[in-house]
């Protein structure tokens, strides 16, 4: 069994937090992505192999610790400039969610990530549930989970609300945290008119309205600015990865 040691700052309020996982990676590919104009980038996992493309380290952390890669802190430069793609094998056929709880392992062993907890308050927004509740499709909670992103789109397939969290947070540049309570997984496809702001106003256009405003019209959910107490990782220490 393989334990991972994350490290705390001193400060009484923090736990020492040490992640156990029983199963790592037979093989993992990781290399520097292509360009892609369009900004695709996404992740993937089923029948053992997990796939993720054009992302950074930073967002890496963020799918491995399920926390919007806002909420990453510290680190060199290149985690957020610098982006891959991660081909993974397990030595068996497993699920998604077992998938997901290897990812860890493979961040600390390929790229030396240290990392430490705490909790911050921040500026950030709320996701609750719009007037008329939620109006994404709710999923088979047994179907493999995955999702993809770009510019003014969204795709997420048999994910929970904290898989939307992440992408929104990485859209507003601040901690998105969900207030909604519904543990389901959902289809979501979001649409929306970009704003390199994203300031919330609603620039709608007869096809494609505002971020905020194809939230509520198309999901059912409700975003709202604020401050929020946020739970934060931050790298202590990254390389560059290892070779294949």
């Amino acid at each position: 069994m393989r334990r991972i040691k994350i490290k705390t700052a001193c400060c009484p309020l923090l736990l020492v937090a040490t992640l156990i996982h029983g199963a790592s990676f037979e093989v993992a590919s990781i290399k520097p992505a292509s360009p892609d104009e369009a900004g695709y980038s996404g992740a993937d996992g089923r029948n053992g192999v997990l796939k993720i493309w054009n992302v950074s380290l930073k967002r890496c952390i963020g799918y491995a610790y399920h926390i919007p890669e806002d909420q990453v802190l510290g680190g060199p430069k290149w985690i957020d400039e610098l982006s891959y793609d991660i081909l993974a094998k397990a030595d068996h056929p497993a699920g998604d969610a077992e998938l997901w709880t290897m990812l860890p392992s493979l961040l600390a062993d390929r790229f030396k990530l240290q990392l430490h907890h705490e909790t911050r308050t921040v500026s950030g927004y709320t996701l609750t549930v719009a007037k008329g509740g939620i109006r994404a499709t709710p999923a088979d909670p047994t179907r493999h989970s995955f999702g993809n992103g770009g510019r003014g789109f969204i795709d997420s397939g048999a994910s929970g609300l904290s898989v939307l969290t992440i992408r929104l947070s990485a859209l507003l540049g601040r901690p998105v945290i969900d207030m909604t309570g519904d543990k389901r997984k959902f289809d979501f496809h979001l649409r929306w008119t970009p704003d390199d702001a994203q300031t919330g106003v609603d620039s709608s256009t007869p096809d494609r309205p505002s971020l905020f405003t194809a939230l509520q019209e198309q999901l059912g959910l409700k975003l709202e600015s604020g401050k929020v107490s946020a739970d934060v990782l931050v790298v202590d220490h990254a390389e560059l990865p290892t070779e294949n």
